[in-house]
């Protein structure tokens, strides 16, 4: 699923003379500042219509843009709509913690002190709350075998060889990732990506480090393309990412129930990630979140 574009003709943009409203910059998957994924977070956006959104996301030009909005469902402690440069998307990680976390920081009270519900257009999802919030995976909406096309689709823009490549497989929880595990994190590093070539596909690189070799101790190396015809590049930390990659990996044996992943190092990030998958099968994705701004947004 991509997503979709409001065109620029729709926006208005008299809400801005209206009044003032609050918005946050929360950096999210790091605890030093400035290394993790930046998310906008505009508070009490209820009257704010699509092509107002669509205008914000654009003006901010980060990743993800996040609208918190009352909820619609009575299980829910809040609502978020979250925007791409390029349109809605109906899940995604690092705006699911970093607007958890903003609801919080400005006064929000869960009905359950120890979990937060978020209703988006994926579904609800719940974020536990310890000392690093942590999402609930959503379930995957496509999994499986990636096909001939794509597969080679995919491996002509990463310029890989057949023997590189130990899995791939579909890990689609909403944004349409496809997964590829490497054999090599250094290598996966250094790789360089033909972004046209992957032609609408979201892509997630992954490579296990063995025991140690990581000088934080982490497990797995992750980085995350995307080329959707309005808009390419390398994601610095993805939680939704992750998730998928988790809900693929752990149940194949291919990584342990519990471990952090390394994402961001090739474009000058340090972003972790905590992976648990319970027992009872439920995939955990946690990290850091820290506002770094705050401001009011109006005109």
């Amino acid at each position: 699923m991509t997503a979709e574009p409001v065109p620029a003709s729709r926006v208005a943009g008299s809400w801005l003379h209206d009044r003032m409203r609050d918005v946050r910059m929360v950096d999210v998957f790091s605890s030093t500042p400035f290394l993790g994924n930046a998310l906008a977070v505009v508070h009490d956006a209820d009257d704010l219509g699509e092509a107002d959104m669509a205008a914000i996301a654009r003006w901010t030009n980060l990743s993800e843009t996040t609208f918190l909005c009352a909820p619609t469902r009575p299980d829910a402690d809040y609502r978020v709509r979250i925007w791409t440069t390029g349109g809605e998307l109906p899940f995604a990680g690092h705006p699911t913690l970093g607007s958890a976390h903003a609801w919080l920081e400005a006064g929000g009270v869960p009905r359950d002190a120890d979990v937060v519900v978020q209703e988006c257009a994926a579904g609800l999802v719940r974020v536990r709350r310890g000392s690093l919030l942590a999402f609930e995976a959503p379930p995957l909406v496509r999994s499986g075998p990636v096909g001939t096309a794509d597969r080679e689709r995919v491996t002509s823009a990463l310029g890989l060889d057949a023997g590189e490549v130990l899995e791939m497989a579909w890990v689609d929880n909403g944004p349409g990732w496809v997964g590829v595990l490497l054999d090599d994190p250094e290598a996966l590093l250094a790789r360089r990506v033909d972004l046209a070539r992957l032609d609408g596909l979201k892509v997630g690189l992954a490579a296990r480090w063995p025991d140690g070799a990581h000088p934080d101790g982490c497990g797995l190396e992750v980085r995350a393309f995307y080329a959707d015809g309005r808009d390419a590049s390398e994601d610095p930390v993805t939680g939704s990412l992750n998730a998928g990659l988790a809900q693929w990996l752990v149940p194949a044996g291919l990584m342990p129930p519990r471990y952090v992943a390394a994402q961001g190092g090739a474009i000058g990030r340090a972003g972790r990630i905590e992976v648990t998958v319970e027992l009872s099968g439920a995939v955990l994705v946690g990290g850091a979140t820290r506002t770094l701004v705050t401001g009011r947004l109006g005109g």
